[in-house]
């Protein structure tokens, strides 16, 4: 298989940011729920943040040829997280509605993402670029945890509501 240009998969990480990005507002945008909206609003801007972090390594790269020394500080907090799994956010979206469809899909992003960020981190031979593709999938990790959790809570729910329990 052909490997990618360094160029090819900061186009493809950029593109994959905007379309998270769109998708999270419209989704903010469209709930009814306070929860979610602080959920995918809070998503929406932390894909900002990656559009303009890989914004900054492609226009060193395409004129220095070389990564940016990922010095950004960029710490994962997951007191964000733990935050926003509250019981008034279950509350607030049950198990089969647009708002669970929405996470749902969302876990198909942040998969994506992950998996081309590692995919990158694992050939790539810059040691900038290794640490700024890990870095990257750190982060989108925190993102499918948190989606992941919200949406296992969400099945055992309905699962409950329902009697769904073949014991």
């Amino acid at each position: 298989m052909e490997q990618k240009s360094a160029i090819d998969v900061l186009k493809t990480a950029i593109l994959l940011e905007r379309r998270g990005k769109s998708f999270y507002t419209a989704i903010a945008k469209q709930t009814g729920s306070t929860a979610v909206r602080k959920i995918f609003t809070m998503m929406a801007e932390e894909e900002d943040e990656h559009i303009n972090f890989l914004s900054r390594q492609f226009a060193n790269y395409e004129k220095n040829n070389e990564f940016l020394k990922n010095d950004s500080g960029t710490k994962i907090d997951d007191t964000a997280i733990v935050e926003i799994l509250t019981t008034e956010v279950k509350k607030q979206i049950s198990a089969a509605s647009f708002e669970a469809a929405a996470i749902s899909a969302a876990i198909d992003f942040e998969n994506r993402a992950i998996e081309v960020y590692s995919s990158r981190a694992e050939t790539a031979t810059d040691q900038n670029e290794k640490e700024m593709y890990r870095m990257l999938a750190d982060w989108e990790k925190t993102h499918h945890h948190l989606l992941h959790r919200l949406n296992e809570d969400l099945k055992e729910e309905i699962w409950n509501d329902n009697n769904f329990w073949p014991f």
